[in-house]
């Protein structure tokens, strides 16, 4: 299964990149409601480090995702994969293109939900939910902190 996000950034692609690459940009990232915990973050441009996170699946049951990092192609692309956690697979390719207005930055996840037959019927109303709101939200918080203050011109 594929899940896709799109969004214009009034900035470089540059800056939407690095964006991404600061230490802490996991927890910017991680929107209140979620309770996530960040056990350990990974730097995206190290290929093979891993970011460990705890995360609510259903009411109290709580599961830990591994993605390791895969691809660095700095200011394009960085890549991660599920090692282990709630999907049966999982690839996230976070992809920043120039636009004449800025950068579009674009999530791309293949998916496998778990349960089988069970989580794909289920997948676009409880999963692809989820995804649309948690990216919806990461998408905002790039752009606020990209952006800045200088609507006038592209951020460097």
């Amino acid at each position: 299964m594929r899940f896709v996000k799109e969004s214009l950034i009034h900035a470089t692609p540059e800056r939407v990149f690095a964006f991404h690459e600061q230490p802490d940009a996991l927890r910017l990232l991680a929107p209140p409601w979620e309770r996530t915990r960040v056990v350990q973050s990974a730097l995206i441009s190290a290929v093979g480090s891993r970011a460990i996170i705890e995360a609510p699946i259903f009411g109290p049951f709580k599961t830990r995702w591994v993605a390791e990092h895969t691809v660095y192609d700095p200011p394009h692309l960085f890549e991660d994969v599920q090692i282990s956690g709630p999907f049966r697979k999982w690839r996230h390719r976070h992809i920043v293109e120039t636009h004449a207005e800025g950068a579009i930055l674009r999530d791309e996840i293949d998916y496998e939900p778990p349960l089988w037959i069970i989580g794909r019927l289920a997948a676009p109303l409880f999963i692809e939910r989820r995804l649309r709101k948690l990216f919806d939200f990461r998408h905002a918080v790039t752009r606020q902190s990209c952006e800045g203050r200088d609507e006038g011109r592209l951020q460097k």
